[in-house]
């Protein structure tokens, strides 16, 4: 193992993340607007860049910060404010901006921010020109003239972003009764005004942010609430998305939580045999075992990628596919957005109640996952290096993988969005999976620490 040559890389499966502050400086945010901004200022014309939030407190100081770096270094600022995160990709394009930057740390805490960087084409950065800019921060800030600063506009970009949701339906929503929850997050500004507008009868929960409670018992990973709401009030179903937006997971009218994978099924299933479906679609190797062999059984070709909406994305555009998603609810839909879109999601999935009169159980139905459980491994940047560089962890890893059998399945990997190591298995022996997987978590947090230790007492 090495020391400071093997430094944890800035940028994560989406974007930057870190607590707002410590790991997420006004500093580091300034730079990377300026460093964003000199990029590209080479094609030689003036960049002008969209920047929006979601509801956290530390997002105002953040914007602030990445707007100063920007017109530093002569670009001009598109202010939208709270938005959520595909609509920034979405304005990006509409309005021909050079790049659309989000200030948000998606389904993370509220001590948490991030920031998430589009290209002018509306995707994602790629790994190459994250990579520039991370290179480029270590370098001494350039001094531009005075006079050829940038300037900040102010922006009211939710009402375009809205009103293409909505056009894109494939149905309206009248007769259906339905809960959305907001996660005290982006959704807040546009959520109501898009169901109401597709004819949904909407109960509307976790809509009025205060900036500490994003994500704080709600949102798409706790949908606990709204399971019970939507069961206890005869609801056809429900909604809940992260704090921006970008990520949607559904409960069905019994109060059954309803994920990317199942989600994913029912809509290429109804794409496929209304002929709209191009190629076949893209899922990650997080996708249940439950969904390829879905995908095998009618005849829907299906590719995997590592872990990330934007590897998704990559690999819908190289073979011109035109659906993909996880199974954390990263859907996209690449005729109507160009990343993923929680509420577009929703409006997918809940028109396809509507024209079907099916009930969302049963469109859930057409696959059947294979037992699947996840643990969480608490891990620092250098507990992740450790975990991926050391050969008593992939030795242990080999074991479990063989208890599993050939039907199982174990993948573990860092988290590029949190600081953990996630270990999710599959197998049929549901009650295999609880005892297996605590085991390794326990074994496999020891070895870790004791790694990253001796790496330190090594430098």
């Amino acid at each position: 193992m090495k020391g400071d040559c093997d430094m944890a890389r800035l940028f994560g499966t989406d974007g930057i993340r870190g607590i707002a502050g410590k790991e997420l400086t006004r500093s580091l945010a300034a730079g990377i607007g300026e460093k964003l901004t000199l990029i590209l200022s080479r094609s030689g014309e003036k960049p002008k860049i969209l920047l929006a939030r979601d509801t956290r407190p530390s997002g105002q100081m953040l914007c602030l910060a990445i707007a100063s770096g920007i017109c530093s270094a002569g670009g001009d600022v598109l202010f939208a404010d709270i938005l959520p995160t595909p609509a920034v990709a979405f304005l990006t394009v509409r309005l021909g901006a050079s790049a659309g930057i989000m200030v948000t740390a998606s389904h993370n805490p509220s001590e948490y921010n991030g920031i998430k960087i589009f290209g002018g084409d509306g995707h994602k950065l790629c790994d190459e020109l994250e990579d520039k800019i991370e290179a480029m921060l270590s370098r001494p800030s350039q001094n531009i003239p005075l006079c050829d600063t940038g300037e900040i506009t102010i922006l009211d970009g939710a009402g375009e972003y809205i009103s293409h949701l909505v056009s894109a339906a494939p149905s309206d929503l009248s007769g259906l009764h339905i809960a959305v929850d907001c996660a005290c997050g982006s959704a807040c500004v546009t959520a109501e005004k898009i169901f109401s507008s597709l004819g949904a009868r909407c109960d509307m929960l976790f809509d009025k942010p205060d900036g500490a409670n994003i994500n704080s018992g709600c949102g798409s990973t706790d949908v606990s609430y709204l399971s019970e709401y939507v069961r206890k009030n005869g609801l056809c179903g429900g909604a809940a998305f992260d704090g921006d937006a970008d990520r949607c997971i559904c409960v069905d009218e019994t109060g059954n939580p309803i994920d990317g994978d199942s989600m994913l099924a029912a809509l290429a299933l109804d794409m496929k045999q209304s002929g709209k479906l191009h190629g076949g679609i893209v899922g990650t190797v997080m996708s249940n075992c439950g969904l390829i062999r879905f995908c095998d059984e009618n005849g829907i070709r299906f590719l995997q990628t590592k872990v990330g909406d934007r590897y998704v994305s990559e690999e819908m555009r190289l073979w011109g596919f035109n659906l993909g998603g996880e199974q954390s609810g990263h859907m996209i839909f690449g005729d109507i957005m160009p990343t993923g879109d929680g509420q577009l999601t929703a409006i997918m999935l809940f028109s396809l109640v509507r024209r079907t009169g099916k009930t969302l159980s049963e469109l859930a139905s057409v696959i059947k996952k294979m037992p699947q459980l996840s643990r969480n491994i608490p891990a620092t940047a250098e507990q992740k290096i450790a975990f991926l560089a050391s050969g008593d962890v992939k030795r242990y890893l080999d074991e479990v993988r063989e208890r599993l059998g050939k039907s199982g399945r174990l993948v573990a990997r860092p988290s590029g969005t949190e600081p953990c190591i996630r270990l999710t298995a599959e197998c049929g022996d549901e009650t295999l999976l609880p005892v297996l997987l605590d085991t390794a978590a326990r074994k496999i947090s020891a070895l870790i620490k004791n790694d990253s230790k001796e790496d330190i007492c090594a430098e």
